[in-house]
């Protein structure tokens, strides 16, 4: 084993690298109770969601480790589901199961995608300001979707949004959960996100607020695997949102690789990355697997910095946390017995990770300022981040032309706002 990871070699012991791995466990489990839950609103049958939700996890982390050597975890990514459900179904009208084909179709281009040189030439055409801008704007939708959750924020039809009730038991629980997630985190307590969770759970089902419905249970059988339905494979709609879909995991997959390559120890001295390309085949190929067995899109979990600060360096990290959640799988009830007001704190503490690239921005730069402001602002409020991206593109490059800037506009760049500018023209159909 040690001559299969590298442990040795890489500076790590076989103790770092399971108590890593079990440090990014701990950090990420919440996606087993909050992933379904999403599923659940789009659709599939919450048993279904949660089994594919644990064997994507497990399969696209397996392969991360196993094959790319990366103490990295794969699972379905926040913001993904949240555009997979409310997006695409809720959203859109699109069946779940014509949302699951979108999902392999996206990440099959993106898998092919992955095996061209076209990949490092997109990578390198978006500009770090719309990078930012987009991340943000993913991170405010999240916390937007989690502060529905609590009930701090509520349908409104004059203001359209309001202050919710604030005696709410449940609303008070969840505004108590956040600060105890943030404590904890500040403190530097791992695994206060799924702790919390299951505390204010527990809390819940003594007060009768939720109700129990037991720990262990036997292996689901459900499934909502191979459901794709190409129907609508032809529509111009359809194929928009296979794009939508392959871009944003195209930025979230590289980004998120990218930026732990350094603190992975991945990153050599003449600024390439060991074994990227296969890191990033990984991450692509896991979200085929997980379309295929009913999940959104997967992706790398910048969560599995926390392990890698705790000394894991090879993909012996990435085994133990693929180990952790299959033992999941004999927690349905559990998991389907956490309420509402329990994982909604969870959305808007892992969304306030999103809104760090902000601080870097020139905001005196009206020409970035516009199109940043306008994606992180469009994400939450149209309820797609789609239409985000879209126009944020759209406005950078405008705002650039009329500024007499457009040496600073790459080929790249123009590319995807012609896509941006298709994507909108499927409004007016």
């Amino acid at each position: 084993m040690d001559q299969f990871f590298g442990i040795t070699r890489n500076g790590s012991t076989y103790r770092k690298e399971l108590t890593a791995g079990l440090s990014t466990f701990l950090t990420m489990s919440f996606i087993v109770a909050v992933n379904p839950m999403f599923l659940a609103d789009a659709g599939i049958p919450y048993a279904a969601a949660f089994v594919a939700t644990i064997l994507a996890t497990v399969l696209g982390t397996l392969i991360m480790g196993m094959w790319a050597n990366w103490p990295v975890a794969v699972a379905p990514g926040m913001g993904l589901n949240a555009y997979f459900a409310y997006g695409l179904v809720v959203g859109q009208n699109f069946s779940w199961q014509q949302a699951l084909a979108a999902v392999f179709l996206s990440s099959l281009l993106f898998l092919l995608f992955s095996l061209s040189r076209l990949r490092s030439w997109l990578i390198g055409a978006i500009p770090k300001e719309l990078q930012a801008g987009i991340t943000a704007g993913i991170g405010l939708f999240l916390s937007m979707i989690g502060l529905q959750g609590m009930g701090l924020v509520v349908d409104d039809p004059d203001t359209l949004l309001r202050l919710g009730v604030m005696n709410s038991p449940e609303l008070l629980l969840s505004l108590a959960g956040l600060l105890v997630m943030a404590g904890l985190a500040a403190r530097g307590i791992r695994g206060g996100v799924l702790l919390t969770i299951l505390a204010l759970s527990l809390i819940g089902w003594i007060t009768g607020i939720a109700e129990f419905g037991g720990v262990f249970g036997s292996l689901p059988l459900a499934s909502a695997a191979f459901e794709l339905d190409f129907s609508q494979l032809a529509s111009f709609s359809f194929l928009s949102i296979v794009f939508v879909l392959f871009f944003l995991d195209f930025f979230d997959t590289t980004g998120t690789l990218t930026g732990i390559a350094t603190i992975a120890g991945k990153r050599r001295s003449d600024g390439s990355i060991e074994n990227l390309d296969r890191a990033i085949l990984a991450d692509t190929s896991a979200s085929v697997v997980g379309s295929l067995l009913g999940t959104s899109s997967l992706t790398s979990y910048l969560e599995s910095a926390t392990g890698i600060r705790e000394g894991g360096r090879t993909g012996l990290t990435a085994l133990t946390v693929a180990a952790l959640f299959l033992c999941c799988l004999f927690l349905e009830p559990l998991f389907a017995s956490i309420p509402t007001f329990a994982t909604a704190p969870a959305l808007v503490f892992v969304a306030a990770n999103f809104l760090t690239p902000l601080r870097d921005l020139d905001w005196g730069d009206i020409a970035i300022a516009i199109p940043v402001m306008l994606m992180a602002v469009l994400m939450p409020l149209t309820f797609s981040i789609a239409a985000g991206i879209a126009i944020g593109f759209l406005a950078y490059v405008l705002i650039h032309v009329l500024a007499g800037r457009t040496k600073s506009i790459n080929a790249g760049t123009y590319v995807i706002t012609g896509f941006g500018c298709l994507w909108l023209a499927t409004s007016f159909v």
